[in-house]
C-alpha cells in the first residue's frame, strides 16, 4: 500500500466514484478502475488506551512525531445522553495509529497541549470538535477534509466517498452507527475506528494540492481558521420547540404539555445516560399534548404510552401533563419563537414586496456564480447571510457598504470579495 505520508508521489487524485469536474491529475485515471478494499491498519490493531501510563506512552510518542495528526472521535449517537466521545482514534508521522478510551482517560489536555500548535486533520471538524473539546483537546490549526472536499466541487463528500474518489480505497461501512458506549469494543469496531484515521493524511495532502490548482487553497485556509477559533455555541433557547411534529401543535396550553413532557424526559435521560429518545419517542409527546388526556389511564389509550409502559411511568407522564394543564394562562410559552433576524422567506412578499424581490434577485446571483466556481451555494455564503442583507440592506448601496454588511455578518474576506459585486446589484433598486 502506498506510504500514508507521501500520496503525491505515490497515489495520482483518483476518479473512482466522483472527482470534480476538469480535476487536473484526476483526468488521467480511468475512472470505472475497482477501489482497493482498505482491510487492515498498516501496523495493525493499535491497543487500546484506557489508563494514565498507557496515555503517558501515547502523549510522549504524538508530542515526537512529525506533520499534522490524523483525529476522528466517535460517539454513541441515539443510544446515550449527549455527544460525549466514547472513542478517540489518532495518526501521526513517527507516532503510527493510537486508539483512546475517553471513559478510562477521560481527561486528555496533557495529549491537547502535547498537539499544541500542530494541524490537526479532521472530516467533518464540526462535528468532533464539541466532544473533543470535553475532554480537553482543542486544535490551534486544522484541515477539515470534507470541508475541503465540498470547496474543491467533489458532489460526494463522505470520508469513505472521499478516500475512494482521491485515493482509489474503499473503507469499510459498517460500524458507523454502533453503540460506541459498549464494553469491551468488539475487535471489528476497532478495526473499522483505526481505519478512519489511516488514510487522512494522505487525503489531506492530495486535496490541498487539487485545491491549489483550482486557485481554492487559501479559500479553505480561511474556513479552517475560521472553525478553528469559532467559540463553542451557546446553548439553544428553548430545545423542546424542535420538537419531532411541533408543527401539529398550536394551542398554547398544548404546547406547555410539551414543554412539561420534554423536560421530563431530558431529566430521566441525563440520568440514565441514555438517548432521550429511548426514554420516550417525539411522537408520543405530541400525540399527548394534542389529547390532553385527564388522567393515566386516558394517557394508556394515546399512541406511545402503550402496555408495555408500567402503572408508575404512566403516573410520572401524566404528573407532566397535569403540570401544564393547571398553569396560569400568563405562564403558557407563546405560539413561536421569537426570532432575531427576518421572518421566513415565505412570508416575504406579503411583508416586503421589496425585500422579496432583492432576496430572489441575490439567489439567482449566488446560484450562477456558485455553478461557476463548481461548489456548493452554501459555502460560497451562508443562506442566513444573504437573507440578512436583503432584508436590511445598507442604507446606501455601494460595493463598500455590501461588504461590510457581510464582513459583520461573519463572511470570511474570500466571500466578501466574490459575493459583493453580484449582490451590490441585486440589492441595487431598478
Amino acid at each position: 500500500m502506498t506510504d500514508a505520508h507521501n500520496p503525491a508521489a505515490e497515489t495520482a487524485l483518483r476518479t473512482a466514484g466522483g472527482a470534480p469536474p476538469d480535476a487536473g491529475v484526476a483526468a488521467e485515471q480511468d475512472p470505472r478502475e475497482t477501489p482497493t478494499p482498505l482491510l487492515e491498519p498498516r501496523e495493525g490493531i493499535p491497543p487500546v488506551v484506557a489508563d494514565a501510563e498507557a496515555l503517558a506512552a501515547v502523549v510522549a510518542a504524538f508530542a515526537a512525531g512529525t506533520g499534522p495528526v490524523a483525529v476522528d472521535a466517535e460517539r454513541a449517537s441515539g443510544y446515550r445522553y449527549g455527544q460525549r466521545a466514547y472513542l478517540v482514534q489518532l495518526r501521526r508521522e513517527g507516532a503510527g495509529s493510537a486508539l483512546i478510551d475517553p471513559v478510562g482517560c477521560p481527561d486528555l489536555s496533557v495529549l491537547g497541549t502535547a498537539l499544541s500548535g500542530t494541524e490537526w486533520i479532521l472530516h467533518a471538524a464540526t462535528q468532533d470538535l464539541p466532544c473533543l473539546r470535553e475532554i480537553g483537546m482543542v486544535p490551534t490549526s486544522l484541515f477539515d477534509t470534507e470541508l475541503a472536499g465540498r470547496l474543491a466541487g467533489f458532489p460526494r463528500v463522505g470520508l469513505g466517498a472521499m478516500v475512494e474518489s482521491v485515493l482509489g480505497y474503499a473503507l469499510e461501512k459498517g460500524h458507523s452507527a454502533v453503540d460506541w458506549s459498549t464494553r469491551p469494543l468488539p475487535e471489528p469496531w476497532l478495526r473499522y475506528a483505526a481505519l478512519d484515521v489511516e488514510l487522512l493524511i494522505d487525503l489531506r495532502d492530495a486535496l490541498e494540492k487539487e485545491l491549489d490548482r483550482q486557485g481554492k487553497l487559501d479559500w479553505a485556509h480561511q474556513e479552517f481558521h475560521a472553525i478553528a477559533t469559532a467559540p463553542p455555541p451557546p446553548p439553544r433557547k428553548d430545545p423542546w420547540r424542535r420538537t419531532s411534529g411541533m408543527h401539529k401543535v398550536r394551542r398554547r396550553r398544548q404546547m406547555a404539555v410539551v414543554r412539561e413532557l420534554w423536560n421530563t424526559r431530558d431529566r430521566i435521560a441525563q440520568r440514565r445516560d441514555v438517548s432521550p429518545g429511548k426514554v420516550l419517542g417525539d411522537a408520543a409527546i405530541v400525540e399527548a399534548a394534542l389529547a390532553l388526556p385527564p388522567n393515566a389511564h386516558a394517557l394508556a389509550g394515546v399512541a406511545g404510552f402503550g402496555s408495555r409502559m408500567s402503572r408508575r411511568q404512566l403516573e410520572q407522564w401524566q404528573s407532566a401533563v397535569d403540570r401544564a394543564r393547571a398553569l396560569p394562562d400568563s405562564e403558557l410559552p407563546q405560539p413561536g419563537q421569537q426570532l432575531a433576524g427576518p421572518p421566513p422567506p415565505r412570508a416575504w412578499a406579503d411583508k416586503d414586496p421589496a425585500a422579496a424581490a432583492r432576496l430572489s434577485a441575490a439567489r439567482t446571483a449566488i446560484t450562477a456564480l456558485a455553478e461557476e466556481l463548481n461548489l456548493p451555494q452554501e459555502n460560497l455564503i451562508s443562506p442566513d447571510t444573504v437573507r440578512r442583507v436583503c432584508w436590511e440592506p445598507p442604507r446606501e448601496i455601494t460595493p463598500e457598504t455590501v461588504a461590510a454588511a457581510l464582513t459583520a455578518l461573519g463572511a470570511r474576506a474570500w466571500q466578501t470579495t466574490l459575493v459583493t459585486p453580484p449582490l451590490t446589484t441585486a440589492l441595487t433598486p431598478p
